[in-house]
């Protein structure tokens, strides 16, 4: 790793440059340090917030706005509501929320009180929830309306409270109210976040996020330029680390967030307009939905618009092509993963250059391809990706240590660098198919049906074969009005692509399952009949 006072030096001038930092009196200065300090990065956001954007509106939702000063108000009470329950330092609470104010409210509540927030995904059936917060001993839970059944087992030491009404008022509304006006005891340690590893293909881990004292959060303001001068749409999940950890660095440069609990991507055009947002935070299913509006997006004054960040799932070239055709350079492509929050970022300028990449490593994240000798790969040669940074997980919250090689983070992803240090991700390492003795990642043949004229989305696994031990198989979903045949489609990728990299069959599919941040399914898909014809 780099000297840490470079490291800091550094993000501290790019924050200045974002906005985060500005011309405070020395009394402002004091309570800034102080709240930071006391409160992690996290919980220190808003307090900055408060203190230098006190009356702008930082949250606008289903609800209506809020400014900063009432979010930290809010949150205050909310701490303080907790505390007499008997909540504090280390107390683990769950929360179960989409994207509105009661989320923010209990996050930084959480925060506020140095208690350990445990994100947990609005998938999860009743039993995968059960389970996930039996093993991370969630003693309270905040969740939403709709997920009391999903809820009903679970009896947490402190309660349940919901937070989205359905009719009435929300529990955590109500306690905010109680104690409107009361502000929280310092807690004496910051509180800490758990985000949930996917977790698809069986139970979740979860991955213990410290919160040190360093402002290398802020190197991403170098490579995506957020500021508060607008709006910024927050569209995916925030129980998802590339949500919140973008929500968060959006309420430090003062940018008004606007969220909506569920994604349509007609509606967000409006919205985009009507709260002149200058930032759209995406997943790429999200930004391929919004791109088939086609005609429908030009009726909108997009041109405050400057930044579509996408992250959380792989974007590819055909797509990142697509939006750039549609919307100029304003896209940015981020990646990273639970355990190491983001790593690098393409910008524009990269996008234009290799569509297919996701950039070059932010100041102070050390990105590795290791080969399977444990030496780093060369450029163009594919490897295992291994990151280390300042903000990588300490530990999953079973014990276990993510696999490691020279301090560096094992991703699970395969990949590789260009001559130019742009990385570039071929596939997840355990979804490799091995067709006749030839090593096939389905991500490089996903890219190439995507970005056939007929094709809304596609996917390929492999199946077993006798006589080549796994093929190819491509699901494809048309594109609408298009009739597509299985000899088109393999014709397509014979003609592109080498021979054992063709599907020996194509199932056609209205759609493919995917989870709220559009990470697709494979093993729901082949195993739980959503294929039609297998």
């Amino acid at each position: 790793m780099l000297p840490r006072a470079a490291l800091e030096l550094r993000s501290a001038l790019a924050m200045t440059r974002a906005g985060v930092f500005g011309l405070q009196s020395p009394a402002e200065l004091r309570r800034i340090v102080r709240t930071v300090s006391t409160l992690g990065p996290l919980g220190g956001a808003l307090g900055l917030a408060a203190v230098r954007h006190g009356d702008r509106i930082g949250l606008v939702d289903e609800v209506g706005a809020l400014t900063f000063r009432e979010l930290d108000a809010r949150s205050d009470a909310l701490a303080v509501a907790w505390r007499s329950l008997g909540l504090g330092e280390g107390s683990r609470i769950g929360i179960l929320c989409r994207n509105h104010r009661w989320l923010l409210d209990s996050t930084f509540a959480a925060a506020k009180i140095g208690a350990r927030m445990v994100f947990l995904n609005t998938d999860y059936a009743g039993p995968q929830l059960l389970a996930v917060c039996a093993r991370e001993g969630v003693e309270a839970l905040v969740h939403d309306a709709e997920f009391a059944e999903a809820a009903s087992g679970l009896t947490p030491r402190f309660g349940r409270f919901t937070a989205w009404p359905e009719g009435d008022v929300p529990e955590i509304q109500a306690l905010i109210d109680r104690h409107r006006g009361s502000a929280p005891r310092p807690p004496g340690r910051p509180g800490t976040v758990v985000m949930m590893t996917s977790g698809t293909t069986g139970t979740p881990r979860g991955a213990v996020r410290p919160t040190p004292m360093t402002l290398a959060a802020g190197m991403v303001y170098s490579k995506i330029p957020l500021r508060g001068d607008g709006g910024l749409l927050v569209a995916p999940p925030m129980h998802h680390g590339w949500g919140l950890f973008m929500a968060g660095l959006g309420i430090g440069v003062g940018a008004k967030l606007v969220l909506r609990r569920r994604y349509d991507a007609a509606g967000m055009l409006d919205d985009l307009v009507r709260h002149r947002c200058h930032g759209l935070l995406l997943v790429p299913v999200m930004l391929r939905r919004l791109l088939d509006l086609g005609e429908e997006i030009g009726g909108h004054d997009l041109s405050r618009l400057r930044i579509i960040a996408t992250g959380g799932a792989p974007l590819g070239a055909p797509l990142a092509a697509r939006a750039m055709q549609a919307f100029g350079p304003v896209l940015y492509n981020s990646y990273g993963s639970t355990e190491c929050a983001i790593a690098t970022v393409a910008t524009p300028a990269d996008l234009r250059k290799a569509p297919g990449c996701v950039g070059r490593p932010l100041f102070g994240t050390r990105v590795e391809v290791v080969d399977r000798h444990g030496a780093q790969a060369p450029p163009g040669t594919s490897g295992r990706i291994f990151i280390g940074s300042s903000l990588q997980v300490s530990a999953y919250t079973s014990g276990d240590q993510p696999p490691r090689v020279r301090g560096l983070i094992e991703t699970g992803d395969v990949g590789h660098f260009d001559g130019d240090g742009r990385l570039f991700v071929d596939g997840r390492n355990d979804e490799m198919i091995v067709s006749g003795g030839e090593n096939v990642y389905p991500q490089e043949v996903e890219d190439l049906l995507a970005a056939h004229p007929g094709i809304a989305d596609a996917a390929v696994l492999g199946v077993p074969d006798e006589e080549f031990g796994q093929t190819l198989r491509a699901f494809v979903v048309p594109r609408g009005g298009v009739a597509l045949t299985e000899d088109q489609i393999r014709g397509h990728v014979r003609e592109n692509l080498a021979r054992f990299k063709v599907p020996r069959s194509v199932v056609f599919l209205d759609e493919l399952p995917r989870n709220l941040t559009g990470k697709l399914l494979k093993r729901h898909l082949a195993e739980t009949g959503h294929v039609r014809g297998l």
